[in-house]
């Protein structure tokens, strides 16, 4: 598709780049193409760690923010969608060097000769995954939009966007094979392979819980905590300025869908629990048949056979506010 109309087509009518990633993404059409696939990846990760929220990652369609106006607060939400995005681009591009879909980059070319872990000496074998290229290619790329504002907002992208990329490293774990009489470990050839994405992504949702509230210090350079009692962020927490609407009612301008319609569990006292999703507005119960696969049965060789069976359940949605409430909103 690419090749078909011209890199500089292409990137010349993605909306909202910057002079520096069109130049990334004409040079390297190959990759922005597994950018692409890596959004896909990361916004169904967001939406599965908020599934159960008032505020559910919801994407706008046509809209090339893709979250439209909730990124224009400075809240822990859009610190959450920087760095798990950043997390998406990293994740992308570093397996597909590994599965040689790049002519850029391969394996980790610096993972070859002996080396050594707590069960003694291996050789490195098999293929790296070659994550240091994945960070310096979507520091790059994703950097370069925050690098062109040099204000507090832009200073807190680029603080989560780093700790996002951060995240991925932080699970690569060493795969190994072992060789030697009946398979015993005298002999061992290891390669690092990234973790699952789901592992970054639990692990971005508890630093988003525990996200912290920061200021500008005074020369603009860094920051300060916005509350005393509260600890310096690190390196590794994500940090935002301003606090979150609450997500109950629709409010477009600060991108706010509201709860209505929303599916909630009446057991639950959690987030999802008609009680929190539903803002104290009630619910609706509908009475919904569904049909499952049920009594499935292994016959040899080699095919299972179910029957369907059917199963009634009630559904409760969240009510919508009443007209007066909703019209101060929006």
């Amino acid at each position: 598709y690419i090749g078909a109309l011209g890199a500089r087509v292409i990137c010349d009518n993605i909306p909202g780049l910057v002079n520096k990633q069109r130049q990334l993404c004409q040079r390297y059409p190959d990759i922005m193409q597994s950018v692409g696939e890596g959004a896909k990846e990361w916004i169904r990760e967001c939406q599965h760690q908020f599934r159960h929220h008032r505020w559910n990652c919801s994407t706008l369609d046509r809209d090339h923010t893709v979250f439209g106006r909730v990124m224009l607060r400075s809240s822990r939400e859009a610190a959450f969608v920087y760095a798990i995005s950043s997390a998406g681009v990293v994740y992308a591009i570093t397996r597909a060097c590994s599965q040689g879909d790049l002519k850029a980059c391969s394996c980790d070319p610096l993972k070859r000769g002996r080396s050594k872990d707590e069960r003694g000496e291996f050789d490195w074998g098999g293929c790296s995954d070659n994550i240091n290229y994945g960070i310096r290619f979507a520091k790059a790329f994703v950097d370069a939009k925050e690098k062109k504002v040099k204000d507090a907002r832009a200073l807190m992208n680029l603080h989560n966007n780093r700790c996002g990329r951060m995240a991925v490293k932080r699970f690569l774990k060493l795969e190994c094979k072992c060789h030697g009489v009946s398979g015993s470990c005298t002999l061992r050839t290891c390669w690092l392979a990234m973790s699952d994405f789901r592992k970054t992504g639990d692990y971005l949702r508890k630093k988003y819980n525990g996200a912290i509230q920061v200021t500008m210090n005074q020369d603009g350079t860094g920051f300060m905590v916005a509350n005393k009692n509260f600890r310096k962020p690190t390196k590794t927490d994500l940090v935002y300025f301003e606090n979150s609407p609450d997500y109950c009612v629709m409010d477009k301008s600060a991108g706010s869908l509201g709860t209505a319609g929303r599916v909630c569990n009446k057991m639950s006292r959690g987030t999802d629990g008609c009680e929190v999703m539903c803002c104290g507005r009630g619910y609706d119960t509908t009475r919904v048949t569904r049909v499952t696969k049920c009594e499935c049965k292994f016959h040899w060789c080699c095919a299972v056979r179910c029957k369907e069976c059917e199963d009634t359940v009630d559904v409760h949605t969240c009510k919508a506010p009443k007209r007066a409430e909703w019209l101060d909103q929006t």
